[in-house]
This record gives structure tokens, sequence and C-alpha cells, in this order.
């Protein structure tokens, strides 16, 4: 076994991570636990992960009792998490698997890559952790380790610096304790080889690591080439009717997809304009109530700015119940599958 893999699993041994919640010896290597535990750490640190996982793998112990349920019901326990595609595909991956695999999650690599919102990273950590299979991982963490060990300059998103850095994950693989090796990349690359200042004195591979040796840890891995983001704006209309609030559920593709959200329109700058245009669309007569602050929302590609607008409903004409609407208190809209600016919006309100 090369060095390099030696150090790495003295290393977890002795300092690595032990105790996270889907490491309980009670599961054992049960691959939905495992396999929950990469979907939401996909993107997420750890610490914010940690409560979402224990609620979620609650209310769903297995595969199963998640394919069963309504999108609605994972949305909810995952609303705050962010990147909600990843419920989304989590729910569709547990109905592939019990319809075409008899609710068994399946051992074979290519099949388990496949599955919805998995790819090549997260099926190798999977396989690793519940079958002990020889993969390499590449996850962000892991990225920023094999850059600066080889010192592979570049944005590790471009495609030459991918083959590259998938070429050295491949090269450094070890040939027994795959798990732990696996672990213990993710684990330095988390709580020594961070993004900023690194502890280069306490790390394994401090000998031979060309960042460290050529002063290079603060460039590798190279940074995201800079872009102003665009700014969008949107008006969310909050709708009061005695004490319960109009939530309509969104498109589900787009950001927010499937959640429950206040009604949305373009910006009117003019406020009796917007209360026209709110009347027309809901075939009701408003009345206008103190505003709400604006609200800044950062997503990966724009900023986006939501103006909240508030109305109380002093008429409104019946009409056949929309499918995508409801009429909710603010305490069980809050319990709801909603986005993070609409659970702040409530916080406000109250």
């Amino acid at each position: 076994m090369s060095s390099f893999g030696e150090r790495i699993i003295d290393w977890q041994r002795d300092f690595g991570r032990h105790d996270l919640p889907w490491q309980r010896p009670e599961r054992g290597r049960d691959p939905y636990a495992i396999w929950l535990s990469e979907i939401m750490l996909q993107q997420t640190r750890v610490a914010a992960v940690s409560p979402y996982y224990r609620r979620f793998i609650e209310r769903f112990p297995d595969v199963a009792s998640l394919a069963a349920a309504p999108l609605d019901d994972a949305l909810a326990l995952w609303a705050g998490l962010g990147y909600y595609a990843r419920a989304r595909n989590l729910h569709r991956a547990a109905q592939a698997i019990v319809e075409q695999h008899g609710g068994i999650f399946p051992r074979e690599f290519d099949i388990v890559a496949q599955l919805p919102g998995i790819g090549r990273s997260t099926a190798a950590a999977i396989c690793a952790f519940s079958y002990g299979q020889r993969h390499p991982i590449l996850d962000g963490n892991v990225k920023r380790v094999l850059a600066r060990y080889r010192g592979i300059a570049g944005y590790p998103r471009d495609k030459n610096i991918q083959v590259a850095l998938w070429q050295a994950a491949e090269n450094l693989l070890p040939e027994r304790d795959i798990e732990r090796y696996t672990q213990g990349l993710m684990d330095l690359g988390a709580t020594v080889c961070t993004r900023t200042r690194p502890a280069c004195c306490v790390c394994p591979l401090h000998k031979d690591c060309i960042a460290r040796r050529q002063g290079r840890s603060a460039e590798l891995p190279g940074a995201k080439p800079k872009k102003q983001l665009p700014q969008r704006q949107t008006a969310m209309i909050i709708l009061s009717r005695g004490d319960q609030l109009l939530l309509e559920r969104r498109p589900p593709i787009g950001i927010w997809g499937g959640l429950w959200s206040f009604p949305e329109m373009l910006l009117i700058d003019d406020a009796d304009a917007a209360r026209e245009r709110c009347e027309q669309r809901f075939a009701a007569q408003l009345e206008a109530l103190p505003a709400l602050p604006d609200i800044a929302y950062g997503f990966t590609h724009f900023q986006l700015r939501i103006t909240p607008l508030r109305f109380r409903v002093s008429s409104w004409i019946a009409r056949a119940a929309e499918p995508d609407q409801q009429w909710l208190s603010a305490p069980a809209a809050r319990l709801a599958a909603i986005p993070a600016p609409v659970a702040r919006l409530l916080d406000l309100l109250s």
C-alpha cells in the first residue's frame, strides 16, 4: 500500500471523526443511512446536516418508508437545508429502488451512480462505506487535499483540472481499508486541510505536500473566476384572511421547486396598481397592510431581492379550490415545506 494511503488510514484511526450521526453502531453499514448522509452532505457542512439527518431518518427509517411518503413530507423535513433538488432526487431514487430493486439498495457501483442525484463520487462513497468497494471519491474537500498534495493548479471544476484530480484520486487509492481511507480523506479536508488557514503542521501529508513545500497552500486549489452576480427582484404577496395566509406550490422545476411559498408577481412600484393587479389575480377585494422590509437572498448564480406586499382580504369570491393553493395559519405554514425566505417572512409577521 502506498505511503499516502497508509498515512491517511493511520491518521483517520487516531484523529478522524468517529461519532457522526450516520456512524452510529446500531445502523451498521446500512446503505440507506449512508446514502442519506452523503446526499445531505453535498455542498453542505456536517454541522448544518446533523440535526436534519436525525429528524429525517427518524421520520423515514428506511427506503420503503421514504418511497411511500408524499414528496411534501420529505420537502418539509428538508426545508432550510437548501439545494432542494437533492430532496426531490432522494425521493425519486427511493421510489426507483423500491420499484426496480425490490426495496434493496443496489450493490453495483454503476447502478448506484445512475440513481437520481448520486453521480460518480457520491456512488463511490456509498459503495465504500456500505460494501467496502474500492472506488475513488472526489468531493470538494478531497479536491482541495489532492490539489495541494499534487500541486494541481487551476479551478477544480474546469474540465482539464477535473481530469487531473480524478487521475490523482485513482492513482493514490489503496488496496485495503478503503472505508477508513475514504473517511480519512473527507476528515482531513474538513478539519485540517481547510480552505483558509490549513493546519499543515499536524497534517500527515506535510512532508511531501507540494503546496506546503512551495508555500502555495493559499493559492491551491485555484479560485473560481470572479464575475458580477446578476440581481433579480420579485414581489411576494402575503394575503391574510382571518388568521390564515395563502400559500402556493411552486413549479417542480426551478428554484424552490415543489415547495410552498407566498404567491409571486413582478414588482410594481405604484402601490395602488399593485393592489389592483392582486385583486384581479385572486378575484378579491384587498386592503393594504403595513409593509415588511425587503429581504435579500443569495443563490449560486444570482442575488434575489424580495419585496413583501401585504393585503387583508375584505371580500372574497368563492371558487373551486386550486390544487396548488392552501390557506394555513402562520404556525401551520411554518411546519410546511417552505423555502428559507418564506420562513423569515413568517417570523417577521409573528
